[in-house]
């Protein structure tokens, strides 16, 4: 058997809250078991959902049927080996996995009454078909992770495995830049953010004189996630929250509030519930600065002074982003943004690149630093920003001196590939695994899976 890069991430599509029946020409839906994996089971209608989901997302190399229903089986039997083997997945998680996934349904479709209608079922229903799946994939990953925990790759090994690409293999990547930017966010004046506290000192007066901190939190907390269960954070381990909030929150005694807390992520009223060892539990009401009215003059000032300080070499600019830079997922790096998909620094400069950042780049010269240009955070925070043009490399056949990480990713991934096929001629021994007459000649998995 050998096992395609499309199993390693456990799911291969995102499953869309348990719909399962297909439609025939006539309407009839119609389904059935086709495949059974201890007590895990998968359904004609899983592989045609999946096998329409790549035809219509329309990237290379489709799986066909049988690679589907292979794929299938090897995570159902990830399903039955870690309950055999103990590995649980901890329902804290799953609940916070859920009410993301939930809040990103909402956004998508507006409300929750859009929901309903969509998907033809309650909210209730819908949540229970999603945590099903949703603990399934989290399941999966963690045993998945556990086989492939010691998989590690050598640069020996990397350089081995590009030897073995046939030359006119080789694929042709585009233009790729390296750019750091050093991020400033807008802040609310002394007017806003006297208004802002004023609204929250209000909220925390009427909870004193009876209110409930849970209502007021479900109508005006802009946390969305922790808003729909009025405020409630959960248990939080220390360390996990940002420090503003925690230092206010551990100052407190179990029902007690907090004053007004400024953090990064705008102005909370925190209540602390309780504690438990070296966890806290709290709710809070979040409110943030309406980001369209913020001022940019000050970053603005602030960024263009420190531009011309590193112009005259004063400061590097990888200096200058760990010092000043308020963008964390950058600042560690000296600015410098990263291509998610491959983890490098190295990001295709073509059609995928944000555009903004795509434009403002066409227009200047590697080694140049930007003028301050106003830029909108990923979670819709005003900001100011000046960019870092460090370098371009052109377009080229792949080589492993200048594209050693992404050849690297690809020979790790394989041998990730190697280590769960391994595991599979062992683990397929401990569990009972059927495959319907239908799919007989799709051998699945090398024919080693069990007869009627």
């Amino acid at each position: 058997m050998k096992l395609k890069g499309y199993l390693l991430g456990f799911v291969m599509l995102c499953v869309s809250a348990g719909v399962h029946a297909q439609e025939t020409d006539k309407g009839t839906l119609i389904d059935k078991i086709i495949a059974k994996v201890d007590n895990h089971f998968i359904l004609k209608s899983e592989v045609e959902q999946q096998y329409s989901q790549y035809l219509t997302s329309g990237q290379a190399n489709t799986p066909n049927r049988c690679q589907i229903l292979e794929g299938l089986v090897v995570n159902k039997l990830m399903l039955a080996k870690a309950e055999i083997d103990s590995v649980i997945v901890d329902e804290k998680r799953i609940d916070g996995e859920l009410n993301s996934r939930m809040d990103q349904m909402e956004a998508q479709y507006g409300s929750a009454k859009n929901i309903v209608e969509a998907y033809g079922k309650s909210i209730v229903n819908l949540k229970e078909d999603l945590r099903l799946s949703l603990k399934e994939q989290l399941t999966g990953r963690k045993m998945q992770d556990k086989i492939t925990s010691d998989v590690k790759i050598t640069p020996k090994e990397v350089a081995a495995f590009f030897t073995r690409i046939p030359t006119d293999s080789l694929p042709y990547l585009p233009s790729e830049v390296e750019v750091g930017h050093i991020v400033r966010l807008a802040k609310p004046n002394k007017t806003q953010k006297s208004e802002l506290v004023a609204r929250l000192m209000d909220y925390r007066r009427r909870i004193e004189k009876g209110e409930s901190f849970e209502e007021l939190a479900k109508l005006y907390s802009e946390d969305l996630g922790s808003g729909k269960r009025g405020g409630d954070l959960g248990f939080s381990k220390r360390g996990q929250m940002v420090a503003p909030f925690e230092a206010a929150a551990l100052k407190l005694k179990p029902n007690q509030m907090s004053d007004v807390v400024e953090s990064e992520f705008g102005y909370h009223l925190i209540q602390l519930l309780a504690v438990r060892g070296q966890e806290y539990h709290a709710r809070h009401i979040l409110i943030r600065p309406d980001y369209q009215k913020l001022d940019l003059t000050e970053p603005t000032h602030f960024l263009d002074s420190l531009r011309i300080v590193i112009q005259r070499d004063s400061l590097t600019f990888d200096k200058a982003a760990r010092e000043y830079s308020e963008d964390k997922l950058t600042q560690d790096a000296g600015g410098l943004m990263l291509d998610m998909a491959s983890r490098s620094t190295r990001m295709p400069f073509d059609g995928t690149m944000e555009p903004g950042l795509y434009f403002s780049l066409d227009s200047m010269k590697v080694g140049t630093i930007s003028t301050p240009i106003p830029y909108r955070t990923d979670d819709g925070r005003s900001a100011v920003r000046i960019l870092y043009y460090k370098a371009k490399y052109p377009p080229h056949y792949a080589n492993l001196k200048d594209d050693y990480q992404k050849i690297a990713n690809i020979a790790l991934t394989r041998k990730k590939n190697d280590a769960i096929e391994e595991w599979f001629l062992k683990a397929k021994e401990d569990v009972f695994i059927y495959i319907d007459d239908e799919y007989k000649g799709c051998n699945v998995l090398s024919g080693g899976v069990i007869d009627n």
